[in-house]
């Protein structure tokens, strides 16, 4: 249920009105992959970024009917967060104001979630055609990569 989620929140998007040709970018390799993909401004960051689960009083700034408002995810979701509350809310589906990408933005970060049934190699070559547009888009950028799963200790990015 969640991946149908996350990928119609891609679609939706992707039919947004446009932020950037970056965002463009990874909504369309979203949207063609089937893959939740969720882009940060890291200069905006309190801290650095972890993947949590929400005791259910973190904040979160979004906007409803054209306000800016703060909501709380439910005890128990699974949040990206930093020292400032939560930035991407149900894993990667639902993405918070303060830290997203602009055209402003010089240094952002990615996550790009495998749902199941995708393989390890369907999620590498999703990255490296994401990999390949940023290249285009942005000469010079320096990318790096890493994997998170159940056996990561450090911290991301």
């Amino acid at each position: 249920m969640l991946g149908r989620r996350a990928s119609q929140a891609g679609a939706e998007r992707w039919l947004s009105p446009r932020i950037s040709p970056l965002v463009d970018a990874y909504n369309a390799v979203s949207v063609l992959y089937g893959v939740p993909i969720g882009g940060e401004d890291l200069d905006l960051y309190q801290g650095v970024p972890r993947l949590l689960i929400a005791k259910g009083a973190e904040p979160f700034d979004t906007i409803q009917q054209g306000e800016m408002v703060i909501e709380h995810p439910e005890p128990g979701e699974v949040i990206w967060c930093d020292d400032a509350g939560v930035t991407c809310r149900r894993w990667n589906w639902r993405q918070g104001r303060r830290t997203m990408v602009t055209v402003h933005t010089r240094a952002m970060w990615l996550v790009l979630e495998a749902l199941g049934p995708m393989s390890a190699k369907q999620m590498t070559a999703t990255g490296e055609h994401l990999m390949g547009l940023i290249q285009a888009l942005c000469p010079g950028a320096r990318i790096e990569t890493a994997r998170i799963d159940e056996s990561t200790t450090s911290r991301v990015p």
